[in-house]
């Protein structure tokens, strides 16, 4: 059955699809990091496996595209997904086989003489120069693979680009979501959605500049906001605060002041560090120094939030009964200033709300906490998780938005089919 987002809108599912013996393109998000020529993280070739297995147990004939860094276009052997095609041939226990192009006569043929229950991963899509431009020709002779398509890849959601946005354009036979994207909507539809009274989010990392526009979201969203890492500094800038030799974006401090008033004038609890842990110069040799006030002396820096700070932001993560997290409290990096971004994790497995980790650094760090079990859901999109958050309700990603209306197009399609053939006339046998 598809996913309800909202009364009039649907996202159909991979179970909507009869792909039984059939042909199905399954965009997947294998953007793995690499080392030594190996995949270094497997998480998310785990994430794919749901839908993979799913299409596999209908004996369906798969093909996988993804891409991995940025090769600009061009073919680069580091870049290849060969690592990660030797993995999921492990998951699956079964032979992956691997196109050396993303398209092309090579991938055509394999296509052509893939059996049912077989797998084919397609060669690193952005090999292509015209994946990033969302190419017509390219959108076109990716669905020309297929009779069926299925977005995965929630984490290249966020991207107009040919195989997540052009390609459903020229598919005829049906599209769908997997499994992945699916938990991450409804996941962050849930954050979307939220009664205000209810919402708490908890912002961090290095830039106000990176995250402008989802703290002015969550500003109009949340009831209360909880901001630590480098950004707060900014922010504490921005009210008069001394903030000695920490990092502070002197070209936002009138967006710091901006957003200052507009939680105010929403009557919107924006809790800044009263504390923090802090050293004389940023290195993880410095000692460690705790600074019990707002204000940061002139010759040290903040580095971290403090203990009355994870008291604070604690006791308000407590309260709320939805609540969002994107961006670790400190350079957690670091062991000696992780303490911050481990309580928020700790605060969160704790929570009797529904919480959710919005993709990025703090993954990281709740993975690190051990506390990746204790909360509702873990985001796999960085860029998505933020980008959806800023939405405003009903309106979606691109990737996701493409599934939607071409689903709606090819339903509409059928059914005009299907009444021209009940309009035409009945041949009558003759005895």
């Amino acid at each position: 059955m598809p996913v309800q987002l909202s009364p009039n809108v649907d996202l159909p599912t991979i179970e909507d699809l009869d792909i039984s013996g059939r042909l199905v393109l399954i965009r997947v998000d294998f953007n793995t990091p690499l080392k030594d020529g190996k995949v270094a993280d497997d998480t998310r070739i785990r994430a794919a496996l749901p839908t993979i297995e799913y299409a596999l147990k209908q004996n369906a004939k798969v093909i996988l595209m993804s891409h991995l860094g940025r090769p600009k276009g061009r073919n680069v052997d580091e870049l290849s997904l060969a690592p990660v095609g030797e993995v999921l041939a492990g998951y699956l226990k079964r032979e992956v086989l691997l196109s050396d192009r993303p398209m092309g006569e090579g991938s055509a043929y394999l296509v052509q003489n893939l059996k049912d229950g077989e797998v084919l991963l397609l060669e690193n899509v952005r090999f292509h120069s015209g994946e990033t431009k969302n190419n017509e020709h390219l959108a076109k002779e990716l669905a020309a693979f297929t009779e069926f398509y299925v977005n995965d890849a929630f984490g290249t959601a966020h991207r107009a680009h040919a195989s997540t946005v052009g390609i459903t354009q020229y598919i005829h036979e049906g599209v769908a979501a997997g499994y992945l994207m699916v938990e991450e909507v409804r996941a962050l539809s849930r954050i979307q959605h939220a009664h205000r009274s209810e919402l708490l989010a908890v912002i961090g990392g290095a830039k106000v500049s990176d995250k402008l526009a989802v703290l002015r979201s969550l500003i109009l969203k949340a009831n209360t906001v909880l901001i630590g890492g480098a950004m707060a500094y900014t922010f504490l800038a921005a009210q008069g605060a001394k903030t000695g030799l920490s990092r502070v974006e002197l070209d936002q401090l009138d967006t710091a002041r901006s957003l200052l008033a507009l939680a105010q004038e929403k009557n919107v609890k924006l809790l800044l560090p009263v504390d923090h842990l802090g050293a004389t110069e940023f290195s993880e040799e410095s000692e460690v120094q705790t600074i019990d006030s707002i204000d940061i002396p002139d010759d040290l820096m903040g580095l971290d939030i403090g203990p009355k700070t994870i008291e604070l932001f604690s006791e308000a993560i407590a309260k709320a009964k939805v609540l969002i997290w994107n961006g670790p409290m400190g350079v957690f990096e670091w062991p000696a200033y992780a303490t911050g971004s481990f309580a928020i994790a700790e605060a969160f497995a704790q929570s009797n709300g529904y919480t959710v980790i919005g993709g990025g650094d703090s993954v990281r760090a709740i993975h690190e906490s051990g506390q990746a079990e204790h909360v509702s859901h873990v985001s796999t999109g960085g860029g998505a998780s933020l980008e959806f958050l800023e939405l405003d309700k009903g309106a979606f990603l691109p990737g996701i938005e493409a599934i939607i209306k071409r689903d709606l197009e090819i339903k509409q399609l059928q059914d005009e089919l299907n009444q021209e053939l009940a309009a035409q006339p009945k041949l009558t046998p003759i005895d």
